[in-house]
């Protein structure tokens, strides 16, 4: 009504087309008002929120009425009988139902205050970790502590269910059933996200992180649904029935630097170690350490050996590179990770028997952290004799669907170096290592294993090499640095992947390929090769994250649908394989490829069409390439690609003008500055007239391309058998190829 302040109010529908589904209102924590459209700034949202510990519960006013914080969106329903699910919106039913649980959470408290505080408080009121913890945003909200994470219904029904599994404590099911309950404590809570295509909820740890997020899905744990109690305890059900142990094994919190066994007298040491910078284990195993102490509150594995003080886990002895830590007065920084992770290697070779083997996990994809772990097992006294790709990861997770993550854990087998170990020397180990690689890379290959696992998988064989030796050295006595080393090995793993791109014994025959294949192309096809994993069937990542595991920012939901379309590799990993081949990645920033944040991606062909063929674009483009098939041979360089020429003009009548010759008029200084088109411009050029529909001028581009030489059609099939499966790339490349004269 007239003069009333606005208000919003939401309906139900089936939108038939994109355009009627209103955008986001946040981005990158900036928030947008409905009603009249003034953006709040960050902080300012920040401050509102925090008031409100994170605005993740309903305010009410006396009268029961809500007059602030979350707001039901709409209610999810299933009818019996009936498939789907159905929606609905919110009643003042529902909205009685928030708040006779927020009166019940402050019944509890008072229930545990007026009791003189006797044992742990019923909600979790131990601290989040710090601000600026890798992967952690919630606390710039006002989440302070870990039960503010959980909406006031959600603690009272975890609150009751554990009640439920305390009652078990003279059960052998009691340590099951808590794993089920951390299940659903994962799942009912504040953090999580709708999945709008199964849809059903989403679990909060897509990733090992904790951001914010702005609008979430809140599960009653006794429907049949995604992340009830029964969805918990199943799956802890199937883990125990597949167990075929009837011996029952020993537990026990340790430091891994001073082992609690004597030496030799393990058969087997097995270890998935931390990974380097990339995960905060301890703090994220924080979500339910608080959970699990109420759970099993008579458990002794849930308390801090080293500091009784202490509510949460250990992480004085954490080795994990994070220099917002200290270590006895250390900073926990490389030097010091690396030194913590030689005496954990150390004391696994003293623990195990001479004969015995040991098998470490690791699927980080930086090689820095593959550095720091390998440093530190050839320190500790290791030879690394294998490394097998096992399929562990789920490829629906989040860090899967948006980069180049790794589709398998990589388990690197060792054995025991024998304390006369000889001196290597350097050139046998050169000599060798294109060997072990070339053969461990076609035996892989055999298997299944692409991309990014093959390369991090290689990495096992050719560190046999190396560490069989107590040290490797030059014949002038100088040793030979691990890093030096696989500086190495990323150009023999580089190499040979170009050489299988390409087609082996020719680019053999080429002298490895690297010379006789332009930059880019070398660049797009390795690029492409390490993008590819056991789960080929990917489309483009739209966006990606700034590392492994953390979170892009604590407000990324709008901002990562908007992010710019291609694929995506951590520049680290396009660095290893591009210096080594001669590849000067600055060269072909905005050409080929796009860095941000320590991300690299390759550029989609849609993006260089300006870039190919200019202001006047494809159509105009086409015409003339048309017009130079009928008067003669076409000039591609004159024709196409303006853009890569510093002064040529390319001057004529119409794009449809006939009798006279388009001609371009160039200066001799022109001509010195101009950029030549390669092979992978003229591919992206076809490609562009493929998708315009430009039949004529894409035959005679490829009638030209066939009389120049095989390049473009060999270069062209190898990007076919590397792009993935589903990406537009893919599908113009080979309906392109299928407009190739025969």
């Amino acid at each position: 009504p007239k003069g009333e302040p606005r208000r919003v109010a939401f309906e139900v529908f089936e939108p038939k087309a994109e355009e009627e589904v209103p955008g986001g209102t946040v981005t990158r924590a900036k928030a947008s008002c409905v009603c009249c459209g003034v953006v709040l700034p960050p902080d300012r949202v920040r401050a509102q929120l925090s008031g409100q510990r994170g605005g993740a519960d309903v305010v009410f006013d006396a009268k029961g009425r809500r007059i602030g914080g979350a707001r039901m969106l709409a209610v999810v329903t299933l009818r019996p009988g009936e498939t789907g699910r159905h929606y609905r919106l919110p009643t003042g039913r529902d909205y009685a139902a928030v708040r006779q649980a927020q009166a019940r959470v402050v019944q509890m408290l008072n229930e545990w205050e007026r009791g003189g505080k006797q044992g742990l408080c019923p909600v979790p009121d131990e601290p989040l970790p710090p601000i600026g913890t890798l992967g952690f945003r919630v606390q710039r909200y006002g989440m302070l502590q870990w039960g503010d994470l959980f909406t006031a219904r959600q603690k009272a029904a975890l609150v009751g269910l554990l009640g439920a599994v305390n009652r078990s404590r003279n059960s052998a099911l009691a340590p099951a059933l808590a794993c089920a309950f951390s299940r659903v404590a994962m799942s009912d809570m504040s953090c999580t996200r709708w999945n709008a295509v199964a849809e059903k909820m989403q679990h909060t740890f897509g990733r090992q992180a904790l951001p914010i997020v702005w609008d979430f899905a809140e599960v009653v744990v006794t429907v049949d649904a995604p992340g009830n109690w029964k969805s918990g305890y199943e799956l802890i059900a199937d883990v125990v029935g597949a167990s075929r142990s009837t011996r029952p094994a020993q537990t026990q919190s340790g430091d891994a630097t001073k082992h609690l066994l004597p030496d030799e007298t393990a058969e087997a040491w097995f270890t998935d170690p931390p990974y380097y910078d990339a995960v905060p284990y301890a703090d994220l195993s924080d979500f339910f350490l608080v959970w699990l102490k109420r759970v099993l509150p008579w458990n002794p594995l849930l308390r801090d050996p080293y500091d009784p003080t202490n509510p949460l886990t250990p992480k004085s002895r954490e080795a994990v590179q994070d220099e917002t830590k200290k270590d006895d007065g250390r900073v926990k920084d490389r030097a010091w990770f690396e030194e913590t992770m030689a005496e954990a290697f150390a004391e696994g070779r003293r623990v195990l028997r001479e004969d015995g083997v040991g098998s470490v996990v690791f699927a980080h994809k930086t090689t820095e952290g593959w550095e720091a772990l390998l440093s530190g097992m050839i320190r500790g006294g290791w030879t690394i004799t294998g490394s097998w790709p096992i399929a562990t990861e789920m490829g629906s997770r989040l860090r899967a669907r948006e980069s180049a993550a790794l589709a398998t854990s990589v388990h690197l087998i060792c054995r025991p170096r024998p304390d006369d170990t000889p001196v290597g020397d350097w050139v046998d180990v050169l000599r060798e290592l294109p060997r072990r690689v070339g053969d461990w890379m076609e035996r892989l290959q055999g298997e299944g294993v692409r991309g990014a696992d093959l390369v991090f998988a290689c990495i096992g064989p050719a560190l046999e090499i190396f560490s069989r030796y107590a040290k490797v050295e030059t014949a002038e006595g100088r040793e030979i640095a691990l890093a030096e080393y696989l500086e190495k090995v990323w150009e023999v793993v580089g190499r040979e992947a170009l050489a299988q791109v390409l087609g082996t014994a020719e680019a053999r025959a080429r002298n490895g390929a690297a010379g006789a294949v332009e930059e880019d192309a070398r660049l797009t096809a390795l690029f492409l090769w390490t993008l590819q994993n056991t789960n080929s069937d990917v489309v483009e990542a739209a966006g990606a994250e700034g590392g492994d595991g953390g979170a892009a920012d604590d407000d990324d939901d709008e901002a990562s649908r908007r992010s710019p379309k291609g694929f995506t590799l951590m520049f680290d990993v396009v660095r290893r394989f591009a210096q080594p081949l001669g590849i000067g990645l600055p060269k072909w920033e905005g050409r080929v490829i796009e860095t941000k944040k320590g991300v690299v991606r390759l550029l989609p062909i849609a993006e260089r069409a300006k870039q190919l063929f200019g202001e006047e674009g494809a159509q105009a483009v086409a015409a003339r390439l048309e017009q130079q098939a009928v008067l003669g041979p076409p000039s591609l360089q004159g024709v196409l690609f303006p853009e890569m020429e510093a002064t040529p003009k390319v001057h004529g009548r119409g794009a449809r003008g006939r009798g006279r010759r388009v001609t371009a008029e160039v200066s001799d200084e022109g001509l010195t500055a101009a950029r030549e088109a390669t092979t992978l411009d003229r591919i992206h050029a076809a490609m562009l007239l493929q998708a315009g529909g430009r039949t004529n001028a894409l035959r005679a581009l490829l009638k030209a391309e066939q009389e120049h030489g095989p390049d473009f059609l060999r270069l062209a099939n190898a990007l076919s058998a590397l792009y993935p499966k589903g990406s537009e790339e893919k599908r113009l490349l080979d309906a392109m190829l299928l407009a190739v004269p025969r």
